[in-house]
């Protein structure tokens, strides 16, 4: 039988132990930068891992930049869409960072810019009042649509980076967008070999928030 020093010496060896479990250093999550998007950040048409929030994801890596990049985009999605699920996006991934990147699909529809800036201030609004730093993405629409219908659209990003004081990408597709041979058969979403020319414009413009 354990005589009471014995017994003493165990008692004593597992409070050392315990005590050093919960006094150990945690190691900290990575913080989320999220990226909150359509078809063009989910990487329609290519492979998941191929899409440009996924090569961020590994650029930011290797320029020692701890954060991890959730891709919440859906393919099809309007602003109208992004407002409505946003809150849980927020609520989920908690987010140190939010890069928005919606309007395409209103803008092909023709639907009213005013109505697509209200849904971006929106959730521009809720990740901010969340302590969330926001980077927002732009779009333009082609010639076709009109001089005055493009020329409204674009400035609703440029006046919301401002308003906000957001991080801001006057294009998404500005790298590619002379470049026909980097656009899938649709003529709208961008090929495999055209997602690093985003993310890496995307990690240059993020810089200053990360």
């Amino acid at each position: 039988m354990m005589g009471l020093r014995g017994y003493g010496r165990m008692v004593v060896g597992l409070l050392a132990l315990w005590l050093g479990l919960i006094t150990a250093p945690v190691r900290a999550a990575e913080p989320v930068l999220l990226v909150f998007g359509d078809s063009l950040s989910a990487g329609y048409g290519i492979a998941a891992q191929a899409a440009w929030p996924r090569l961020l994801d590994q650029t930011l890596k290797q320029q020692g930049k701890p954060y991890r990049v959730v891709n919440a985009s859906v393919s099809g999605e309007t602003t109208a869409g992004g407002r409505t699920r946003f809150p849980a996006a927020l609520k989920q991934h908690k987010p140190t960072i939010v890069v928005i990147e919606l309007g395409a699909n209103d803008g092909l529809r023709g639907l009213p810019v005013k109505t697509a800036r209200a849904n971006l201030a929106a959730m521009i609004e809720a990740a901010q009042r969340s302590g969330a730093k926001v980077h927002l993405v732009g779009m333009q629409m082609p010639p076709n649509y009109g001089p005055d219908y493009t020329a409204e659209f674009a400035a609703a990003y440029a006046d919301l980076a401002r308003r906000y004081r957001t991080g801001f990408t006057p294009f998404l597709l500005a790298p590619v967008i002379a470049r026909p041979d980097l656009f899938q058969n649709d003529r709208l979403h961008p090929t495999a070999e055209a997602q690093p020319l985003l993310a890496r414009m995307l990690a240059r413009d993020l810089a200053p928030l990360l």
